[in-house]
């Protein structure tokens, strides 16, 4: 138990670390309540306290990470002397503006105890506050990595101002930054903050589902990973109820010509879920994750028109992120309403750690993204004393009859459902992806450290990118390559003075003084949606297929487009019946290597998971009948109709390779989810290919890159030529070097039959 806030002598019992609390954060928690710290709590206060280690904190949703930084953090910066607007003196960093919002209430309350300021600073804050912290820069800091880089760029000749007293920087979510574009731009500006601060600051990182600690180490502190100290929760995990249940759509019959193209297409089994969702969730408390943004549409529209037809008032509200913040703001206060039952139906929106209250249930339709998204999805629930954590997971699969494709047979989304469960509950987690070259993300901090500081050398930029281990995989020749083709005439991103200082060229102004520059991830052209009365409900993509007097459903709502305006980019509607969800783009990815490979091992074994209904239980049945009678235990390869499939067992990276290594030998190959496709006329050449394959080195990634159409991905792309691009997507998406492996692999897999048509 805490000892007494107002410094008695403590009992045998009480927490060490709790005592080298300062004073009043020791009231602070004396007045929530709390009958202990969390044991993540107890082992990281000394080290913080301390102020010396960069630090990772490793815990389950809703384990007090957040309260395990910053209980120590504010009491050692309490402790210090501060000069009033000397700097800000911590920084806490979210991928989210709404966790911003809703960790700002919470360490506000603590700070307060203290006398110590807190600012939200994100693009949602008025200007008027960003100016009083601007004016008088002190306590903490929360912000995006987007703000800060708009304060760098925007105000680099602050920087040393705004940063002298700073002593600790936390990122929460990192797992959310590892290997992605926004890590890269995070990395950089950590490095920048600490030049300009003049000294070392403490690195703090707060993940729930980190996979590899030496790789997490090295994100957080690049040039001294061993340095970093790793504390991982030792608390035991709160018991789970887990129920996937399974649901059979019967084959849809063709629409008649003369159907109302306006109302929305529902299958039977999305119906069945919603009205079980329904019936489940009604006068509770949960989180529906729904895959993409047009499922969240379809079923709050279908789960509000239950509640509308039962004459119970509405209880389920839509969240994603082409929804304006009022709506989503507005979900999330109802959740937060402890006496009020009410679901969200939600994208990955909700998947990291905003508070929406006590969550009595979390369900999930499909099998998911990820294995990581998945256990951050069921941490939502369960975080009361003696409450199980709960998540259903929803998965339609086709009625079984003479012209079902037998990939269909074979139940993926059921047993790739099972697969992602057991691995979670392994607690296993999707390694980072290392090798990426993030040359898109290159481009724009290069151009951000030139408007950051008026200028660059290039070795500045070599010093403050390549040799900080920001970008550890790129050399000096390819960093030079990257700055000529930069300064290229077709392109015109900067140029160079007379004694080599690098400056903006004319293209480079425009991007720099874009007002999307500050991020370095792709945000599309998007058409805001206003009802008539004038209410903004958030924005559509330009290439949403939206035309006036068409029905759609939006924000869980019925409407009639009125009008398209092209000029002011907005979407005019009234409330109708009838509509379809429009099409947003973006949804969907292939599973992980090791998804892939725990789905085969299901379909091999005989072991029953306890968590099936009835009709999960049947489709895993079918799927592994279907698996022996393809002969896929022994073989890879079989044959339906006029196609082969081909069944390599691997992720998607290992598979994009394979399919564009037999494209450069002239086979027609396409991914289809765990198999690959091939026209049966080309049963021969794909033996020899195959054989080709396997004797010979690894292809090169990048000749397998030039063959995709289109391989542009990320932000600044198109500037980098096709050269530099080819180079890029091969690292982030193709792995090439086990092709080799691959194709030994399905040879030895191969049909005896088909062997021997091939050798004739």
């Amino acid at each position: 138990m805490p000892s007494d806030p107002f410094g008695q002598a403590s009992d045998d019992s009480a927490s060490t670390s709790f005592d080298l609390l300062h004073e009043k954060v020791r009231r602070w928690i004396w007045r929530q309540a709390w009958a202990e710290l969390r044991d993540i709590q107890e082992r990281s206060i000394p080290v913080l306290l301390e102020g010396q280690r960069d630090l990772i904190i490793a815990a389950g949703t809703a384990s007090g990470k957040t309260e395990a930084a910053f209980l120590p953090i504010v009491s050692r910066l309490a402790t210090d002397e501060r000069k009033p607007g000397a700097g800000f003196e911590a920084i806490y960093i979210s991928p989210l503006r709404a966790l911003i919002n809703d960790q700002f209430g919470r360490m506000e309350t603590l700070c307060e105890e203290v006398e110590m300021p807190v600012w939200k600073w994100h693009g949602d804050v008025a200007s008027s506050v960003k100016e009083r912290a601007r004016k008088r820069p002190q306590g903490i800091l929360l912000t995006t990595p987007e703000s800060l880089e708009a304060i760098l760029v925007r105000r680099g000749n602050e920087a040393k101002r705004l940063f002298a007293a700073l002593s600790y920087m936390v990122i929460d979510e990192v797992h959310a930054f590892m290997d992605a574009e926004r890590g890269r731009q995070l990395q950089s500006l950590l490095n920048r903050i600490e030049i300009a601060a003049g000294h070392p600051v403490v690195r703090v990182g707060l993940s729930a589902t980190l996979a590899d600690m030496r790789i997490s180490a090295a994100f957080l502190r690049p040039l001294n990973p061993d340095g970093v100290e790793i504390l991982e929760s030792k608390m035991g995990s709160q018991p789970l109820k887990l129920q996937v249940r399974g649901y059979i759509q019967p084959r849809l019959k063709q629409r008649d010509a003369n159907s109302d193209k306006g109302e929305a297409t529902e299958s039977t089994a999305d119906i069945e879920i919603a009205t079980h969702l329904f019936d489940t969730l009604r006068g509770h408390r949960s989180l529906i994750f729904a895959g993409s943004r047009r499922n969240v549409e379809l079923y709050t529209a279908r789960l509000r028109s239950l509640c509308e037809t039962s004459g119970l008032p509405e209880e389920f509200f839509a969240h994603h992120g082409s929804l304006s913040r009022e709506h989503r703001e507005e979900a999330e206060r109802r959740l937060k309403e402890d006496d009020r039952p009410g679901s969200i139906i939600a994208t990955t929106t909700l998947e990291l750690g905003i508070d929406v209250g006590h969550i009595d249930a979390v369900s999930q339709i499909g099998p998911g993204h990820t294995v990581s998204g998945m256990r951050q999805r069921l941490g939502r629930s369960g975080r009361r004393a003696g409450q199980s954590s709960v998540m259903r997971v929803y998965t339609t699969e086709m009625a079984i009859d003479e012209r079902i494709h037998p990939i269909d047979a074979m139940r993926p989304r059921t047993v790739q459902s099972i697969a992602m469960l057991n691995l979670m509950l392994r607690r296993w987690n999707e390694p980072p992806q290392i090798g990426c070259l993030h040359l898109s993300t290159l481009i724009q901090q290069i151009l951000a450290l030139i408007a950051q500081h008026g200028g660059l050398t290039v070795k500045q930029g070599w010093n403050l990118l390549i040799e900080s281990r920001v970008y550890p995989d790129i050399d000096q020749a390819l960093y030079i390559d990257v700055l000529r083709r930069m300064k290229h005439p077709e392109v015109q991103l900067i140029e160079q003075a007379p004694d080599g200082t690098l400056l903006p060229g004319e293209e480079g102004e425009r991007v720099i003084n874009d007002r999307g520059f500050y991020a370095v991830f792709m945000t599309p052209d998007e058409f805001k949606v206003i009802t008539d009365r004038g209410r903004n409900l958030g924005t559509l993509p330009v290439d949403s297929p939206v035309m006036p007097e068409q029905l759609i459903i939006f924000a869980g709502r019925r409407w009639r487009v009125i009008e398209l305006d092209n000029q002011r980019r907005e979407i005019l509607v009234t409330r109708a019946y009838g509509g379809v969800p429009p099409k947003f783009g973006g949804e969907g990815l292939p599973p992980a290597d090791e998804v892939v490979a725990e789905m085969r091992r299901v379909y091999e074994s005989i072991a029953i998971p306890r968590f099936l209904d009835k009709i999960a239980l049947e489709c895993l049945t079918e799927a592994r009948v279907t698996f022996d009678n393809l002969g896929l235990r022994h073989a890879g390869l079989y044959r339906y109709e006029d196609e082969l499939l081909l069944f390599p067992w691997v992720g998607n990276r290992a598979q994009l390779a394979l399919v564009l290594a037999l494209a450069s030998h002239g086979v027609t190959a396409n991914s289809e989810g765990i198999a690959v496709t091939i026209p049966a006329k080309d049963g021969g050449k794909l033996v020899a290919t195959l054989k080709t394959l396997a004797e010979r080195p690894a292809p090169d990634a990048e000749a397998l890159a030039r063959l995709v159409p289109d391989m542009k991905r990320a932000k600044y792309d198109a500037y980098l030529g096709d050269e530099l691009l080819a180079r890029c997507y091969a690292s982030e998406h193709i792995d090439a070097a086990r092709v080799p492996i691959i194709a030994a692999d399905l040879l030895s897999r191969l049909p005896t039959g088909v062997k021997t048509t091939s050798e004739t």
